[in-house]
């Protein structure tokens, strides 16, 4: 898969307007929810009728109360009642009892619609973020933190959450409009002090249950932060992911927070779920309200039946549902191209997998040996032109060269961050591609020049490297990376928390961490990537004691600046424009007249020597 396929682009996918397929795409998810999606379904259908039943009770109340005869009577269990002055009492109350079904049922619906469309959008990100942990380090390359945070986060609410929303409004409406219409086909300012009464008593409930709804929308912020926290880390370290295989333990972690989130979704859901029902009903009081006193002014002529029933019925139930429609389609259709941009993400596989039948690395007995390699990030435009170099076991390779030149490409092929264009790279003889990833990165340790710590404890960080590693390993990880000092100066010693990105520790104290992390891993491969570059010069004599520690008896690739690490290698290998110039210990290198390497010293390395 080339660069342009693995850029992610804020566009409406291709699939945006085809909706028989991506129904077919969301039915997976829909399936695991459907009992309750068809629930919802079912309360719909009476939700939008209701407004209609509402309505029609108007038609008995004006035909035998406004018009009847006072002398009409109705038998129930042998006891006979005057109809007019029954109705009288029970039309008021049956609205009211309507209503309150109604206010039930919007409850119950609004409810199944939050926890199924929430239920939805978990699954569907639990499946993006399998996706993400799985894509290449070119994928991460070419896109930026922004885009994906956006599209592994905010696409899938859109695409499950709005669908059943969306769909249940629209089912409600349709209804509702049908109802109204069939009762049309079937058929002042002193009302207005009392609605406009009654809807100011309705926003009381709303004062009283701001605190509850501040509160849970504080916490549900929180742990909004820590996803995204958690997401970010994952695309900013996604080489220690990669590298150490932390994708089991990052998919955890994501999965309890989306569990943290659902619960404060249905949790607040519950607070404010009740506002709309209890406001419809102290409504649905306003109006039979204002039906019984408007009953005393038809009856004393200062008000006509048909303008009574008119106002009730087409001007105010009429109004709302018909306005909403073109609302619901449009959101429908946001529904659609969002949900098309998710399922272009599964759309995207990783190039770097293992092959049927892989082998397990099981260390390395003799050499690693790059035969012929070429490697290219954009086609036709290589970065390493016919590598060749064995490695013997427990030997230190410095990679010197001018910048950008490929020499941290070179040690990214070996953990196959990338895959060689063309040749091989072989352990023992054996082609890389041939052992499967996981083993092959378990037999490397790195050491970057910016080194990512997640959020978490000092343990937590170090225990990467080997989560089955007991206190004594890591106290000696601690020893040998010349922490331990600054560790027992700590109130809460090795479980101290870091904070995001290792903020609250210094540079040299992240690096340190980094290089405890490789060396209670124990691999039998060490690179190191610029890993003193950015300290100043006290940090970077302590953290080189580190690293020396960490290189004994390993396999070491190390690209670095400082001169005394590079004497100290068995071979230096000069790297310029992708290609070896140059191969030779420190002395080998100097004794040639106008070598690469002595320029480079006399330009870099002569100062620190003086």
């Amino acid at each position: 898969m080339d660069n342009d396929e693995l850029v992610l682009k804020n566009s409406t996918s291709k699939y945006a307007f085809n909706y028989w397929f991506l129904l077919k795409k969301i039915f997976p998810y829909i399936k695991t929810v459907l009992f309750r999606i068809s629930l919802n379904i079912g309360i719909s259908v009476p939700l939008g009728l209701l407004d209609g039943v509402v309505a029609i009770s108007l038609r008995p109340y004006l035909d035998y109360v406004v018009n009847g005869n006072t002398e009409q009577t109705f038998t129930v269990c042998g006891h006979t009642y005057p109809l007019q002055h029954s109705l009288i009492m029970l039309i008021p109350v049956g609205i009211v009892v309507f209503a309150l079904v109604q206010g039930i049922l919007k409850y119950l619906s609004n409810y199944l619609t939050d926890w199924t469309g929430t239920k939805m959008a978990n699954n569907l990100k639990k499946d993006l973020f399998l996706k993400l942990t799985s894509l290449d380090t070119k994928f991460f390359d070419v896109n930026s933190s922004g885009i994906i945070l956006t599209r592994f986060l905010n696409d899938p609410n859109e695409a499950t959450r709005q669908l059943i929303d969306a769909t249940r409004s629209m089912l409600m409406t349709i209804f509702e409009i049908v109802a109204l219409v069939f009762v049309l086909l079937f058929n002042s300012w002193k009302l207005a002090i009392i609605g406009v009464t009654v809807m100011g008593i309705a926003m009381i409930p709303v004062a009283l249950i701001r605190k509850k709804i501040k509160q849970v929308s504080t916490d549900t912020a929180v742990v909004l932060g820590n996803m995204m926290t958690n997401l970010n880390e994952t695309f900013s370290g996604n080489k220690i992911v990669t590298a150490y295989n932390l994708q089991e333990k990052q998919n955890k972690k994501f999965q309890g927070l989306l569990d943290s989130i659902f619960d404060l979704t249905l949790s607040l859901t519950k607070r404010v779920g009740w506002l709309s029902p209890v406001m419809y009903f102290v409504c649905s009081v306003g109006i039979a309200l204002v039906m019984t006193y408007g009953n005393y002014l038809i009856l004393s002529g200062q008000l006509t039946a048909g303008s009574f029933a008119s106002f009730i019925t087409a001007l105010l139930l009429l109004y709302k549902p018909v306005k909403n429609f073109g609302y619901t389609l449009s959101e429908l259709q946001r529904t659609f191209t969002a949900m098309s941009r998710v399922f272009e993400l599964f759309d995207l596989t990783p190039t770097i997998v293992d092959k049927e039948n892989a082998n397990n690395l099981d260390g390395i007995k003799n050499d690693i040996e790059f035969k012929n390699v070429y490697f290219e990030y954009v086609s036709g435009t290589p970065v390493l032109k016919d590598i060749s170099l064995k490695i013997n076991k427990n030997e230190t390779i410095a990679l010197v060269g001018n910048s950008g030149g490929g020499k941290s490409t070179f040690v990214n092929l070996i953990p196959r961050f990338y895959d060689v264009t063309s040749g091989s790279i072989e352990i023992d003889g054996e082609d890389i591609r041939q052992f499967k990833i996981e083993s092959l990165r378990n037999a490397v340790s790195f050491v970057f020049q910016d080194n990512f710590l997640f959020s978490g404890s000092l343990r937590e960080n170090i225990l990467m490297g080997n989560p089955n590693a007991t206190d004594e390993e890591i106290k000696r990880a601690l020893e040998l990376a010349h922490l331990d000092e600054f560790v027992n100066t700590l109130p809460e010693g090795v479980d101290t928390i870091v904070g995001e990105r290792g903020t609250s520790l210094s540079g040299g104290q992240r690096q340190r961490v980094a290089i405890a992390r490789a060396m209670i891993k124990d691999a039998p491969v060490v690179i190191l990537d610029e890993a003193t570059s950015a300290l100043d010069n006290e940090s970077e004599a302590i953290v080189q004691k580190a690293l020396d520690n960490l290189m004994k008896n390993r396999t070491v690739f190390v690209i670095a600046h400082r001169l005394s690490t590079i004497k100290n290698a068995t071979r230096i290998v000069v790297i310029n424009d992708g290609e070896i110039a140059e191969i030779g210990t420190h002395d080998e290198l100097m004794s040639i007249e106008n070598s690469r390497y002595k320029h480079l010293y006399e330009m870099q390395f002569a100062k620190q020597e003086k």
